[in-house]
């Protein structure tokens, strides 16, 4: 198997897990019960994203369709977990609706951008956001301890993702007004 397949598996995979992650947070019964299998099960999808970026750097893998399928695998697995959390009410509607809002407009723009035959690499607030996020979602599924202060630990940190994620949305929205500017220019 080559290391452009592997890639692609791994990102597959995590894309896969999408649904399971979701049925396991949305199970009724004994949500205690089932909170550890759906951590653990998030947190494996999760780690393909670090493999498969490990990887790639490694092996010198990259391309245009690599890199939209990562992203795409990733705003899946956060939107999806987010969307069960609410359903939970482990987050708050507004927190999705800030990370799903922001992963559409920007997958539409990488879009547009892609076929102006354009390319932009992740940005360091794109990772940094992917990271807060996968954290965020895995201490909502876990909620550990007892509220610190008025919220729970996962519910701080959900907040920090959803501010590392509005300025993620900032850093790119500027990025890509350059380059559709200046493709739009060009004509």
């Amino acid at each position: 198997m080559s290391g452009a397949s592997l890639l692609v598996r791994l990102t597959s995979l995590r894309i896969a897990l999408v649904p399971a992650v979701m049925g396991l947070i949305l199970l009724e019964g004994d949500w205690t019960h089932w909170e550890p299998v759906a951590a653990a099960v998030f947190a494996a999808a999760a780690a393909t994203d670090f493999l498969d970026g490990y990887l790639a750097r490694r092996w010198q893998v990259t391309s245009a369709l690599g890199s939209f399928l990562d992203t795409t695998a990733d705003k899946l697995l956060v939107s999806g977990a987010l969307i069960a959390l609410v359903a939970v009410d482990r987050t708050s509607a507004w927190i999705a609706m800030v990370v799903v809002g922001r992963e559409l407009v920007i997958l539409a723009l990488r879009g547009m951008v892609a076929s102006e035959g354009s390319w932009l690499e992740p940005s360091v607030w794109g990772k940094l956001k992917t990271n807060v996020q996968f954290v965020a979602v895995l201490l909502a599924v876990l909620r550990p301890g007892e509220p610190l202060g008025p919220l729970y630990l996962d519910e701080w940190v959900m907040l920090a993702a959803a501010f590392v994620t509005v300025m993620s949305a900032v850093e790119y929205l500027t990025r890509f007004a350059g380059v559709l500017g200046s493709a739009g220019s060009s004509r």
